[in-house]
């Protein structure tokens, strides 16, 4: 019997990438025994697209990847066939997300949100360096920002996003507001593309992540994979998927499910 198609979409931050330094060489074994099966291992992240970039190139990753939390899919050329490198958007665009922000500001809501920061104190609020904060600024749908309010003025707050078609969502160190998108609508219209392509194999989408932020794109999944982090105790498992939560944390227990699942599917 033939074996299936694996299909890897992962969170970055906490997940594949240490949450303290952003390393993902505990991940390596995993890594490359998913490139030598020809695994696409598909990065759905917060980060944008420069940031999301730069984690590539050093991983050695040619796959199409998801951006900051699901408003845009890229597509490198030549992946689906013939073409040059196309990005699929989705949900209001930042700029509609700032003037929204600026209104509830206004209304004496207390926040700081990337735009109001330089590079230099997003890189002391994110332990990023200055030059990676600048990729981290340069956004296309969602702006992530710092509660300086109370608890209570967050469920009001929230309520007032909620009234103007846009969400908060809380990541692993910031909160996300953006349009009514999610990390879920890059894997579904991946794996639109990825059935096409395979159209006679059986595919087998799994998917990891430490957050509440990763949610929707497990639920999503076949199999659905928590990491032991800072915010994975909530995150809840999906009803309707396999589901296995990492006893390490980090990409040190993203490489040891990964080994574990490649291993039971023959690769």
């Amino acid at each position: 019997m033939a074996k299936p198609r694996l299909i890897v979409f992962s969170d970055l931050d906490g997940t594949l990438l240490d949450h303290y330094n952003y390393d993902w060489s505990a991940a390596r074994p995993a890594l490359e025994r998913l490139a030598a099966g020809g695994i696409p291992v598909v990065l759905n992240s917060s980060k944008t697209a420069g940031e999301v970039r730069v984690v590539r190139d050093d991983m050695g990753n040619a796959s199409p990847f998801i951006v900051e939390n699901g408003a845009a899919v890229i597509i490198p050329a030549n992946c689906f066939g013939p073409g040059p490198e196309h990005v699929e958007t989705f949900g209001a665009c930042r700029e509609e997300i700032l003037a929204v922000l600026a209104q509830l500001r206004d209304e004496g809501f207390q926040f700081r949100s990337f735009s109001d920061m330089s590079a230099a104190e997003l890189a002391r609020h994110s332990g990023l360096s200055e030059s990676a904060a600048e990729l981290a600024k340069d956004r296309v749908g969602t702006e992530p920002l710092l509660w300086e309010g109370d608890e209570a003025s967050l469920d009001d707050f929230r309520q007032k996003l909620a009234a103007q078609n846009c969400r908060l969502v809380q990541g692993g160190r910031f909160l996300h507001a953006m349009g009514i998108f999610d990390k879920a609508d890059g894997v579904r219209f991946l794996l639109g593309k990825y059935e096409g392509q395979y159209a006679a194999e059986k595919i087998i989408a799994i998917a990891l992540g430490d957050s509440p932020n990763d949610q929707y794109m497990l639920k999503e999944a076949d199999i659905a994979v928590i990491i032991k982090g800072v915010q994975s105790d909530r995150v809840s498992l999906p009803s309707q998927s396999r589901a296995i939560r990492s006893i390490k944390e980090g990409p040190a227990g993203w490489n040891e499910c990964v080994l574990n699942l490649l291993i039971e599917y023959g690769y």
